[in-house]
């Protein structure tokens, strides 16, 4: 389930097999989305228009990630690379909270594909959408912001990994950014928000109000052209060319760890666009098992604001903190933390997954392979 998750945010396009024209969509090596979700509510031979749509990929965006955006079992097809498996928790007809989840689950199950438990949650867009005729279910009021964050809730307790907040296809108001915020402090799992959106302000909006994946799909089949617009004013692309740069420096800050034979992790911690705090493992220097690159960024932030909070800030690292550290970035109450490598065996994601201050986000990734390669050539010359 690695596909779709808090650690890759982005931009996504749905793709209705039966509406979308792929020779009109302007998806090049510098204009595409993070990611293509394919399905509807009604069909389409959903096999064929996955192998039509990679054929049309630039050759560099073979590994875009085609996720299923299943109407109903029929939908499924062995062609993507992950699959929303989607309960319409908003409604209260069982055969799409569970009936058609029987009828794919050994298809699914048998399959390659990543799959995301995703709790479906269709609110008022002020249109009727296919999905409400075909399911036979209503959508939630928006102006009844409780029962639709109880019901995300409800979710994240029933073991769901992703929230789609669905204001429906055509839908003449989206998602509120008001709605997109209480599910967000309420919940951790990925929110994903679509429906309605038709604008990069509206996008962008959605992204600052806590949304990790925004869709789009309706907009496109009569605007195909405005694809590049989306992406050139997306919000997230800022936010990723940030990400690689700061974790660039934190990178520098290993390679210092790496020249004192230190293990090579390095920390930055950045508020408002500047460096706060910088910091690189020094439990060998120091003899000091607690004095890790995020305890070392921490304190020198701290020095350089004169508080101990830190709740505008996003610390960078670049391996996946241990429980000690990421106690210490609760504590700090850091807002956004961004790593390079994951560590399985020590990070905190193992002993410790819900350490951070409750509204912090986590991305993970970012620069992975060169975080990683700088670990192992360390290990590597100690064997």
């Amino acid at each position: 389930m690695s596909i779709v998750n808090k650690n890759r945010k982005g931009f996504a396009l749905l793709l209705d097999p039966e509406k979308a024209n792929l020779d009109a969509l302007p998806i090049t090596d510098l204009c595409h989305p993070d990611y293509i979700f394919v399905g509807g509510s009604t069909g389409g031979d959903t096999t064929d228009f996955i192998r039509a749509l990679k054929e049309k990929l630039p050759i560099t965006n073979h590994q875009l990630p085609i996720i299923l955006f299943p109407g109903n079992s029929s939908q499924f097809s062995p062609e993507a690379d992950g699959i929303l498996f989607l309960s319409l928790l908003s409604g209260n007809n069982p055969e799409y909270i569970v009936g058609q989840q029987i009828k794919s689950a050994r298809a699914v199950h048998d399959s390659h594909l990543d799959f995301v438990p995703t709790a479906y949650v269709l609110i008022d867009g002020g249109v009727e959408t296919s999905t409400m005729r075909v399911t036979g279910t209503k959508p939630l009021d928006p102006k009844d912001v409780k029962t639709i964050v109880d019901t995300c809730i409800a979710a994240e307790l029933m073991g769901k990994k992703a929230i789609y907040l669905e204001a429906g296809s055509g839908a003449i108001t989206p998602v509120s950014t008001d709605i997109i915020k209480a599910v967000r402090e309420a919940v951790s799992v990925t929110l994903i928000v679509g429906g309605g959106i038709r604008t990069p302000e509206a996008m962008n909006a959605a992204y600052r109000a806590g949304a990790d994946i925004v869709v789009i799909g309706n907009h496109f089949e009569s605007h195909p052209e405005e694809l590049e617009k989306f992406c050139r004013h997306n919000d997230m692309t800022s936010l990723r060319n940030d990400d690689e740069k700061y974790m660039n420096l934190a990178l520098s800050e290993a390679h210092k760890a790496l020249s004192s034979n230190e293990i090579p992790i390095g920390c930055v911690i950045v508020s408002q666009n500047r460096i706060i705090g910088r910091g690189h493992n020094l439990t060998e220097t120091l003899a000091d098992v607690t004095a890790h690159a995020e305890i070392q960024a921490i304190t020198a932030a701290t020095q350089t604001l004169g508080g101990k909070y830190l709740p505008d800030a996003t610390l960078y690292v670049t391996v996946e903190p241990c429980p000690m550290c990421a106690g210490a970035i609760g504590w700090a109450q850091i807002s956004r933390i961004v790593y390079g490598a994951p560590d399985p065996k020590r990070g905190y994601q193992t002993y410790a997954p819900r350490v951070f201050h409750p509204k912090a986000t986590v991305t993970a990734g970012v620069l992975e392979n060169e975080c990683r390669a700088l670990i192992q050539e360390f290990f590597k010359a100690k064997r």
